[in-house]
């Protein structure tokens, strides 16, 4: 990569890394996670910087390689695995019952967003989360616009549905929790 090639890579990183890292925090529910992910696509990308057709528009080869990678890594056996403990952490105090209930409402959105599949997820998190037009999704996932549309439909009724399954037995936690502390 010559001087110029790398000085336009590094202001690209500069300026879009904040939101590269909030997408793949998205796609995968984790920060470390979504760390890694970010870091494979930029390698990826500073490799090929010299060589992108479009060097105006990066960020779509670079968001492409995140959900890439993503896919990739879902394959992986070892890639989702949970650790399990045996003690549990102190039970909130009266005050932060609000503070618990917001808790649990964002990890019931990000349990739900988790069991949606692969690109379905990636949808809603391009076009909600980013704001991201149609014609741009399509780019970026290498898919039709249809298929996105048709994909957001589908992802959106899946999480009403779990969302609504979750909204009473999370209230009923949250509330569980205010009377014993």
């Amino acid at each position: 990569m010559n001087a110029d090639d790398e000085r336009e890579f590094r202001e690209f990183v500069a300026a879009r890394s904040r939101s590269l890292l909030h997408t793949a925090y998205l796609l995968t529910g984790d920060w470390e996670q979504g760390r890694d992910l970010v870091q494979t696509a930029l390698a990826s990308t500073a490799r090929r910087w010299s060589r992108l057709r479009d060097r105006h528009q990066p960020e779509i080869y670079v968001r492409r390689a995140i959900y890439h990678a993503q896919v990739d890594r879902f394959r992986l056996l070892s890639w989702g695995r949970k650790t399990v403990t045996d003690t549990l952490p102190d039970p909130p105090s009266a005050q932060g019952t609000a503070l618990v209930d917001s808790v649990v409402q964002r990890q019931d959105i990000m349990a739900a967003l988790r069991r949606l599949p692969r690109r379905q997820r990636a949808v809603i998190v391009l076009r909600y989360f980013e704001d991201r037009p149609d014609s741009e999704i399509a780019a970026i996932l290498g898919i039709a616009q249809d298929t996105v549309r048709s994909q957001t439909h589908k992802a959106l009724a899946s999480l009403r549905t779990t969302l609504a399954e979750a909204e009473p037995s999370a209230s009923s936690a949250a509330s569980g929790r205010g009377d014993t502390a």
